[in-house]
């Protein structure tokens, strides 16, 4: 059973004739555009009412996410997608009840708008889509040859259609510079085989650590007290970094998954276990690392990020002060 609101957003595409991808674009993208006008023109006396509204918009996508990972049982991303909604609606109250902008709250616009726009470009325009796939699966496949790890090579890219069928790019007639049809959760992916030309893994634009990269694009680029020179260093160091710790995950999955086909830990495969627990793990952990270095070239980054989360701390030491008084 359909959850309530998924159900009512698709209901809304299938009475205006918009297909669920296309929908859920022009959702995130609104949202984006809407927190762009409060970030770019603060002081319009409507500023706050354009980011409660691109708050919202936002978050409702990133929760219409929740029923896919639900589906691959990945936990992390079940968490971070099902809990945007409700943070969203805090984020809106917040910026309707205050009176005067704090920068905090301002640079977090900035910085939701600056990572969602390139992303979602990249996303929605096929070629750019592919390319990136491409670069991601042969970075891997240089990364395993080097090391010695075996002999691999990369399938045909491929696409996966809404009706659940795959088939080839080449033989695919739909639009390659604006996404306009729906795809399955899949989209386009190439398989990459070894030796024996069995399938290992497939790899698709989320394999390619696009959405780390993004989030210190935006964070870094949202600054914009800070001189561009600063931030220019700043995202020297955090992209490159990403891009290289991403071609390990993706290299170290592609061996434990290759040579220890059988091995399970609970019913869970060595894939699934590397892919959705392992690697994240590990990727939150040097994500966390990371921003400990950038704060040091970037304080402004440190400062703006304590004061949004100043309210849940402050919600902790309320709940801990009530335990103590009962």
């Amino acid at each position: 059973m359909e959850e309530p609101i998924g159900l009512i957003v698709a209901n809304i595409g299938d009475a205006i004739g918009v297909n669920k991808m296309a929908l859920e674009l022009a959702i995130i993208m609104s949202g984006a555009v809407f927190l762009g006008l409060s970030f770019h023109r603060t002081k319009d006396s409507k500023s706050s009412y354009y980011a409660a509204i691109g708050w919202i918009f936002i978050g409702l996508y990133f929760y219409l996410q929740s029923d896919h990972y639900v589906e691959i049982s990945d936990p992390v991303l079940i968490l971070m997608t099902a809990s945007a909604l409700p943070g969203s609606i805090i984020l809106a109250i917040w910026e309707i009840k205050t009176e005067n902008t704090p920068d905090a709250l301002q640079w977090l616009r900035g910085c939701f708008t600056w990572a969602i726009i390139p992303y979602f470009v990249i996303f929605s325009v096929p070629y750019l889509n592919m390319a990136l796939i491409q670069f991601t699966a042969e970075s891997a496949e240089f990364m395993l040859e080097f090391a010695g790890l075996g002999n691999y090579q990369i399938g045909e890219m491929m696409v996966a259609l809404d009706n659940g069928s795959d088939i080839p790019v080449s033989e695919w007639d739909g639009n390659k510079w604006i996404l306009t049809e729906s795809l399955s959760e899949e989209g386009f992916y190439v398989q990459f085989l070894n030796s024996d030309n069995i399938v290992v893994v497939q790899f698709i634009m989320a394999c390619s650590g696009l959405q780390s990269m993004i989030i210190f694009v935006g964070a870094i680029g949202a600054l914009s007290s800070v001189s561009w020179k600063r931030r220019v260093r700043g995202l020297l160091i955090a992209i490159p970094t990403i891009f290289v710790l991403n071609m390990f995950r993706n290299a170290g999955i592609v061996w434990l998954t290759e040579t220890y086909p059988e091995w399970s830990l609970m019913g869970i495969g060595m894939f699934d276990f590397t892919h959705s627990y392992a690697a994240k793990a590990i990727s939150l952990f040097a994500m966390f690392l990371m921003a400990i270095a950038l704060f040091d070239l970037l304080p402004e980054l440190h400062k703006h990020i304590m004061k949004i989360l100043d309210p849940m701390f402050n919600a902790v030491d309320k709940i801990k002060n009530i335990n103590k008084s009962s």
